[in-house]
């Protein structure tokens, strides 16, 4: 009887979670042992592909659930002279311009009062955002996700059944809103941690880049089946996304693997020692090696170059040839046989925390040498907290830049339709799926910033070039936008690419990144408080933009185009001394390796 079989044997629900294997991975794999006992899988890309399109759908759903409120404005507060009423209806004096409207969004405030209502999610999701971080770390993130996603359902048919029971009261929809931001703020911790503890870091940018489109695909999802139902009855645009979204926390609860640990797989940036001497390394040996790499699953996935973790125990010195020794490249053997104490504590080091290390030498600052290969999400780790992640170097900077950059783009996801709307001749049906053109760019913006970043290595200097990019091309959409259909579509696709593309790098790879500093010493409980203070953050301007966009509004739509520019601008000055840095490390390192 294999190891799969004596897990899953007999156990209830109960058993099996409390093990960390989903009861859904039980059952697949009694399935799969019944009819295919035979057939070679490859468990660790099995894994990781399930993983991936488990979080993918799961965030997916989490926007999809939140776009409807974009698209029903156009139906809360209409031109009522365009409509006939109908013929039971007395039309007088006091209801000629709202009686079409659905109260209390018939009256002169009506963007103020949508915008407020756009602010009372918003605001609720960022502060939630921070205390979900916290509840990561110490939860179990498929209960997590799950009871997130099953409530964000409740919340968002809540507000839907408004229209079948004839609620009309503002501090109604006030409430249901802060709820379901409160809720949401469930997700993203929890996808980005998940995600993080399968991808190592090698073409994490592409990766992440890909993955993150999950965003752009639930706005424009939204979009498309809010925009179905909205001119009929605008209560489904509401309670469709609600059912999709809690029957896919129901899936995730049964099939979500969190860690690699869970299933016996290996962590994603942990070698074997066969697949480094398979690649030309040379070797130095240590006492203990045969154990480190006794649990290491070799798998047909490229694992890349780039170990973020290694192993330390007792090492002698000397340079020997054979199967179960630790390896460095010959390339930099005469490098660090000149420390001889690093080599001393340390068994494999990868071309980058070397080059970090000769960085940090030539400023003057030291490295802690004693980081290990995590072998296991061990319960030993502690969650770092709030301050400590405070303190991990780009944090800050990448936190308040992306305050702005989530302001432009939650601008532009909450009021593109009804500015479509209100600058063209189309219906909202229409101005709703022409909308989502803004989050295709978004897609294609997103892969683009992820390979640039992993090609260049440089993240803060990619935000900054598109943001650069963003601040005329807002420019251009808001004068020529409205000439014609295509130039309305080019444009605002362009727009959604380097709108989009920062932010979702900054939210999705450069969180990873430094949620696994290297300062941490391969605390993997970290991200998803690194994750929670750079999104929380984000989000806080994410319930400011809309907000304010609703007052400035009134004033004139060209208006609100330039404080999403000038919101721009602020994000491109938060980046400025994390691009210096980078240029600056790119010509050290041509100086200290050419």
């Amino acid at each position: 009887m294999n190891h799969w079989q004596r897990r899953c044997r007999g156990l209830s629900a109960e058993v099996e979670m409390s093990n960390g294997i989903p009861v859904g991975i039980c059952l697949v794999r009694k399935a799969s042992d019944k009819c295919c006992s035979r057939t070679f899988v490859n468990r660790t890309l099995w894994y990781r592909a399930s993983v991936f399109i488990l979080t993918y759908a799961a965030y997916t759903c989490y926007h999809l659930s939140r776009k409807p409120i974009s698209v029903v404005k156009n139906v809360l507060n209409k031109n009522c002279s365009d409509y006939v009423p109908p013929p039971d209806l007395i039309i007088n004096a006091t209801n000629k311009d709202n009686w079409c409207d659905w109260a209390p969004f018939g009256d002169k405030n009506a963007a103020a009062m949508l915008g407020a209502l756009d602010s009372a999610y918003l605001f609720a999701y960022a502060a939630s955002m921070f205390l979900s971080g916290f509840l990561a770390e110490r939860a179990n993130l498929r209960y997590f996700l799950a009871l997130g996603m099953i409530t964000s359902g409740l919340f968002s048919y809540l507000f839907g059944i408004a229209k079948s029971y004839g609620i009309h009261n503002m501090w109604y929809f006030t409430l249901v809103q802060i709820l379901s931001g409160v809720v949401q703020s469930t997700g993203w911790p929890g996808v980005v941690t998940v995600v993080g503890n399968w991808f190592g870091k090698r073409k994490r940018g592409i990766i992440f880049g890909l993955w993150n489109s999950h965003t752009s695909m639930g706005n424009i999802l939204g979009s498309l089946i809010a925009g179905e139902y909205v001119e009929g009855d605008w209560s489904l645009s509401f309670i469709v996304p609600g059912i999709l979204i809690a029957g896919m926390g129901f899936v995730v609860f049964l099939f979500l693997v969190v860690r690699p640990a869970d299933v016996n797989c290996p962590l994603p940036d942990q070698v074997c020692a066969e697949r480094l001497n398979s690649q030309g390394y040379e070797t130095v040996s240590s006492e203990d090696s045969s154990e480190g790499l006794a649990s290491c699953e070799s798998d047909d996935t490229e694992l890349g170059n780039d170990y973020h973790s290694w192993k330390y125990g007792n090492h002698h010195n000397n340079v020997s040839e054979g199967p179960n020794s630790f390896h460095i490249t010959r390339a930099w053997h005469m490098h660090l046989s000149s420390h001889s104490s690093v080599i001393s504590k340390q068994a494999v080091r990868p071309l980058g925390v070397i080059m970090s290390s000769a960085i940090a030498e030539y400023h003057g600052r030291s490295q802690r040498e004693d980081s290990h290969i995590l072998t296991c999400h061990s319960s030993s780790e502690k969650p770092i907290g709030f301050t400590g992640a405070l303190k991990i170097p780009g944090v800050v900077e990448y936190s308040l830049s992306l305050f702005f950059a989530k302001l432009v783009s939650y601008t532009f996801l909450y009021w593109l339709p009804l500015y479509i709307k209100s600058s063209t001749t189309l219906s909202p049906t229409e101005s709703a799926q022409l909308s989502t053109l803004f989050d295709v760019g978004g897609i294609v913006g997103a892969i683009v910033a992820g390979g640039i970043s992993d090609y260049s290595g440089k993240s803060a200097s990619t935000c900054a070039a598109m943001l650069s990019l963003a601040i005329p091309m807002m420019f251009v959409y808001e004068d020529y936008g409205t000439d014609g259909f295509v130039t309305n579509v080019l444009l605002l696709a362009a727009v959604g690419f380097l709108v989009n593309g920062p932010y979702a790098l900054i939210t999705t790879a450069v969180s990873a990144d430094l949620g696994t500093h290297h300062s941490l010493e391969g605390n993997a409980k970290a991200l998803a408080t690194v994750s929670a203070i750079i999104d929380g953050t984000g989000s806080v301007g994410a319930a400011v933009g809309p907000l304010v966009a609703g007052f400035v509004s009134n004033m004139g739509w060209q208006y609100v185009f330039y404080m999403l520019m000038t919101a721009d601008v602020l994000a491109l000055l938060f980046l400025v001394r994390l691009v210096k840095h980078e240029f600056q490390t790119s010509r050290l390192c041509q100086l200290l390796f050419y």
